[in-house]
């Protein structure tokens, strides 16, 4: 038996996909004659812009979010980290320096675009702010700017001088310490009263913002020796003491969630994964900085007590002993994940500085302690580290060659229209 099928009616052509936040174009103007091929249109080719005009350049940048600052922090830890590896093979701080200028040079191009983001598109960077996906990413401009500060003093001193070390550390210290502390309390009340994140959505990158003054707590004693005695030096290892403090507990309130919300929901999903590596950050970064306090503390406390590296040593072993559990866990997940189709984007990077942060955590260890086994350590993740900034910076130049980082996300496409079909 043959079903008669009753025509269906014309659908309207679907509307063309675009990118979201791009107002619509406006409705095309009438056809006009035909000209000859070669024959300039003073109407039209003479108004259009050059390929490298400033109004296009800026339109290119709409979609650069905060989370751009993600490799400026690990090309800055790759350096840092590498300083600190035990030998003294040849040629490895020369490496190590050029990897901080071109940090330096990545922080510059990021500030600079970032600036012309806020002024064409504010828009779009306030939408930024308030979604809740996007703001914690603001905490890594704090990082990135203590990161290359830190490297100056670190490994950058050998290209430019340690006085020059010491003033551009000083000042981008400052900047990104107070940018640290704002982002730690402003991101968390627009997460209370502006944006409503459901248990079920909770992921690692709550800790951005979190984890900032610890990276200010642990990159900070490295300049308690360069200011006058007295005051100074104390006000500046106590102030990282406290922001030591102010880092750890908020993220042990935060850390529970994102445990739980694996525990209770699942893996997250694939283009999110990698962000479970950001929980190495408060980690290794906390073990940074008691071993980095423990060495400040006798330039700034004439009775310093002779216990602070035990203490460092205390803490910091049990917390990297946690550090190489959640590794592992992460890391099995992000295999599962890329089994099963994740494909790249810029959370790739939180496979770089999380894990930067164990190597200099474990580097700090084997110098308190002497232990040998903590030296194979801080070299077995540094390889990993090595090998997941050269990924993760390949694909990053790719992206951009081909400007597919830089699209804004694209509308679903459409439903598939209706079909009739004859049935027995």
């Amino acid at each position: 038996m043959v079903t008669p099928v009753r025509p269906a009616p014309p659908s309207p052509q679907a509307p063309p996909t675009r990118t979201t936040g791009t107002p619509p174009s406006p409705q095309a103007p009438p056809a006009t004659p035909a000209r000859p091929t070669g024959t300039p249109s003073p109407a039209t080719d003479s108004a259009s812009p050059a390929p490298f005009a400033p109004a296009v350049r800026a339109a290119s940048l709409r979609h650069l979010g905060p989370q751009w600052y993600a490799p400026v922090m690990g090309t800055a830890i790759v350096a840092t980290a590498g300083a600190g590896l035990p030998g003294d093979l040849a040629g490895v701080r020369t490496v190590c320096a050029a990897v901080w200028a071109l940090a330096l040079l990545a922080l510059v191009a990021a500030l600079g675009a970032r600036a012309l983001h806020w002024r064409h598109h504010r828009d779009q960077a306030r939408a930024h702010l308030l979604d809740p996906a996007v703001a914690p990413f603001y905490g890594c401009l704090s990082m990135a700017l203590l990161a290359v500060g830190g490297g100056a003093l670190v490994i950058g001193r050998d290209w430019i001088g340690l006085r020059a070390a010491v003033v551009l550390d000083a000042v981008l210290f400052g900047a990104g310490t107070l940018v640290g502390v704002g982002a730690a309390v402003v991101v968390p009340y627009l997460l209370i009263v502006r944006h409503r994140v459901e248990p079920g959505r909770v992921t690692p990158v709550l800790l951005l913002p979190l984890v900032a003054p610890m990276v200010s707590a642990a990159l900070g004693p490295l300049l308690v020796p360069h200011l006058p005695h007295g005051q100074a030096r104390q006000t500046l290892l106590f102030g990282c003491l406290a922001l030591f403090g102010l880092s750890l507990l908020a993220t042990l309130l935060v850390l529970p969630l994102v445990v739980a919300r694996l525990v209770t929901v699942g893996p997250l999903p694939l283009a999110v994964t990698p962000s479970l590596f950001l929980v190495l950050g408060p980690l290794g970064q906390s073990a940074t900085a008691a071993g980095n306090l423990a060495d400040a503390a006798p330039a700034a406390l004439p009775a310093s007590s002779p216990y602070g590296s035990a203490l460092a040593v205390l803490y910091g072993v049990p917390v990297m002993g946690f550090a190489l559990l959640w590794f592992a866990l992460a890391g099995a997940m992000a295999v599962r994940a890329r089994r099963r189709g994740m494909r790249f984007s810029m959370g790739w990077w939180a496979f770089t500085f999380p894990v930067g942060t164990c190597v200099t955590g474990a580097e700090g260890l084997a110098r308190h302690t002497g232990l040998v086994a903590l030296d194979v350590l801080a070299v077995a993740l540094y390889t990993l580290l090595l090998a997941a900034w050269t990924t993760a910076a390949a694909r990053t130049v790719r992206g951009l060659v081909s400007g597919e980082l830089l699209a804004g996300p694209r509308r679903a496409p459409a439903a598939p229209r209706p079909a009739t079909a004859r049935t027995r």
